[in-house]
């Protein structure tokens, strides 16, 4: 069964064109051809960003890099981290106090039974404890981990403050705890006695698996997770994947630390071996930590973070905040030290989801599937360990270079320049012919139908419907084969051209040009040839790739050699385009050095005027198409068009394009005339 179709009128909500490799190859064009290179054109398109086809921009790397900026400048300047030291003796106060409550209490009401009974000796006695115990409370050390110990070995007057202590310890153990793991299991929150020894356990058989690894034997990951894997709800597939969670985890802790006041991180490291104070169980972590800085150095052990906000961190938000903080500068580092979208890949998408929003995901997520997107379309292809264009993907680049310069032509001009008529190239003669094999289907539709009719209408009195056509029935235009161009194309790649910002232009020309000819005038010949301190013949397959040379020098003399060489071979009329932004500076010496001397001197200018007389005496016509008319270059060109009779172009980068597009196609267009006329 065919498939089926339902359209819909457009009212602006679907979202039907996502970006695709075609879509993706037209904007990475004038990357691709100022850089001469898939993969610096690609970085640079990973680092700018792009827009998809529903207009909808993805950001680049410069711009995630920016928001993650922000977002870690946003919690150092709103957090407060001396909270988590804050937050902890704010409840030991509570519960101080809450305990002085309940002893006055205590006191007021031996009195008051004192005074019922008259048993002033109960009264006395009650006086004593509670002066006691205020005594106590009173000298209770201003440091946490001294406060904790004492009021761990206190008699407490309120049950109530005994739960809160106990509570509060359970707390903390757990959050001092859970440094090691990304989240704890539901039963090492309340961290247990038994609860501890496990851990211990956990943490004992942990290291020995590191210590069989590095000695090379089966660190037997699988037997561990069965013991233990209840104690990590994130279910690692892998050791190397259980550690990573660890490291990171460890290096939270140690990052709060470091961002710590000295005394603060005192006290808290104080507390902490005072929670966890089985000297086994600090042993075991002590050695893990060690293991873990070995494994994970990139974790940032030693980093710290400046906070200066207001709002107080609690224990918990603490270590929250410096997890994300660490997976900021993971983040960071990985945008950092990307050198392909593919590299990107490795970025956790949920995490960074969490961090920076839906759309910095979402761009991240399709700059990762760039190259994927483009090799798949055929257009690029891993060639020893790099990316080159293919063959389609050359012909692409010509092709939107083309359709990039003549959708800056005016309509006045398309209307003067027809190419879709002129063929393949080949001029019309206004008759037709059978199609046979190997021609150019430009079919008449008029004189096909026609013969159709007439072979289904013979021998009846009209003509048979539905018309079916068959291949004897085609009957294409005739075209002329006897007219053909032959062009050499003669780019400057000398510095000034990029210093100037001539060279994009430029070599899109070039590009544009080619793509024109080989498709449109496929019988025509397009040399090229590169110049600047000396001149080389470039293959089309090369002039994606080509760039501008990191020397001196605007070697002319030396081009036309090698143009001229190159029309000896071809026939037709020949024509040599040049675009260039300065004078003749350098020349080919007769042993063979280059001459290089800038202002030009008259020994270069007469040596490229010399290989200019031997181009007019082959009947090479010249036509120069200036980018910066200076005076040394004006007065040159005015020479050398004297000589040769050729034209010279006054234009910009911006105009370059249609002089020489439109230029070319009129001189096809007058060789068309002139044929016409001779017959």
């Amino acid at each position: 069964m065919p498939p089926r179709f339902t359209y819909s009128r457009w009212d602006g909500s679907q979202q039907g064109f996502e970006l695709d490799g075609d879509a993706l190859f037209d904007e990475l064009t004038d990357e691709l051809l100022y850089h001469g290179d898939v993969n610096a054109a690609l970085r640079r398109m990973m680092h700018q960003g792009l827009r998809d086809r529903n207009g909808d921009r993805l950001a680049g790397v410069r711009e995630l890099l920016e928001k993650l900026r922000q977002e870690r400048q946003d919690r150092l300047e709103r957090f407060d981290l001396g909270g988590v030291y804050d937050e902890i003796a704010r409840e030991l106060d509570d519960i101080v106090d809450e305990e002085r409550h309940a002893v006055d209490n205590a006191r007021r009401d031996a009195e008051a039974q004192a005074a019922r009974t008259g048993d002033e000796r109960r009264a006395e006695t009650a006086r004593n404890t509670a002066a006691e115990r205020n005594l106590r409370l009173d000298f209770l050390p201003d440091d946490l981990a001294g406060k904790v110990r004492e009021l761990q070995a206190y008699d407490f007057e309120s049950k109530e403050a005994a739960r809160r202590l106990e509570e509060l310890l359970d707390r903390l153990r757990q959050q001092l705890a859970s440094q090691m793991f990304e989240r704890m299991s539901g039963a090492m929150a309340q961290m247990t006695p038994e609860d501890m020894a496990r851990t211990k356990d956990m943490l004992a058989a942990l290291n020995e698996m590191l210590e069989r690894r590095a000695a090379g034997e089966d660190p037997r990951f699988e037997e561990f997770m069965e013991r233990y894997g209840d104690s990590f709800p994130e279910q690692p597939q892998t050791l190397d994947e259980l550690l990573e969670q660890m490291a990171r985890q460890m290096a939270a802790m140690q990052a709060m630390l470091n961002s710590m006041t000295p005394e603060q991180r005192a006290q808290l490291q104080e507390l902490s071996d005072q929670l966890l104070g089985d000297m086994d169980l600090r042993w075991q972590l002590d050695q893990l930590g060690g293991h873990l800085r070995a494994l994970f150095p990139q974790q940032g052990w030693n980093q710290s973070y400046d906070f200066q906000g207001d709002d107080p961190l609690g224990m918990g938000q603490a270590m929250e905040t410096m997890r994300e903080l660490g997976d900021l500068d993971q983040l960071e580092n990985l945008l950092r030290n990307a050198s392909n979208p593919g590299a990107l890949a490795e970025a956790d998408l949920d995490r960074v989801r969490d961090l920076l929003g839906d759309d910095a995901a979402r761009s991240l997520e399709r700059l990762a599937e760039l190259t994927r997107m483009l090799t798949e379309a055929g257009l690029i292809e891993q060639r020893e360990g790099r990316l080159e264009l293919t063959p389609r993907g050359l012909r692409q680049i010509g092709s939107n270079a083309l359709r990039d310069l003549f959708s800056k032509l005016t309509k006045d001009q398309l209307g003067q320049h027809q190419v879709h008529r002129l063929g393949h190239g080949h001029e019309r003669t206004y008759e037709t012919k059978p199609y046979e094999f190997g021609d150019a289907f430009q079919l008449d539709l008029q004189r096909t139908i026609r013969n159709a009719l007439g072979r289904r209408g013979r021998g009846r009195a009209g003509p048979a419907l539905p018309v079916r056509l068959l291949p004897e029935d085609f009957e294409v235009e005739r075209t002329e084969h006897l007219t053909r161009s032959s062009t050499v194309l003669m780019l400057d790649l000398s510095l000034s051209m990029p210093m100037r910002d001539n060279f994009l232009p430029a070599k899109k020309v070039a590009m544009a040009l080619h793509s024109l000819i080989s498709t449109q005038f496929p019988r025509d010949y397009l040399g090229l040839v590169g110049f600047s301190e000396t001149a080389r013949i470039l293959r089309p397959e090369q002039l994606p790739e080509v760039s501008w040379d990191f020397v001196y020098g605007t070697n002319m003399q030396h081009g036309f050699t090698l143009a001229r060489q190159l029309l000896a071979r071809q026939s037709g009329t020949k024509q040599i385009i040049m675009i260039t932004d300065g004078e003749p500076t350098a020349h080919v010496l007769p042993g063979g050095d280059v001459f290089f001397n800038y202002p030009p001197v008259s020994e270069t200018v007469e040596a490229t005027l010399r290989e200019v007389l031997r181009c007019t005496r082959e009947g090479i016509r010249i036509n120069t198409f200036m980018l910066d008319a200076t005076s040394y270059l004006t007065a040159f060109i005015e020479r050398l068009t004297e000589i040769n009779r050729g034209r010279a172009f006054f234009t910009t980068p911006e105009t370059l394009g249609d002089y020489v597009l439109v230029d070319f196609i009129e001189h096809k267009r007058q060789l068309a005339r002139g044929r016409r006329r001779a017959s």
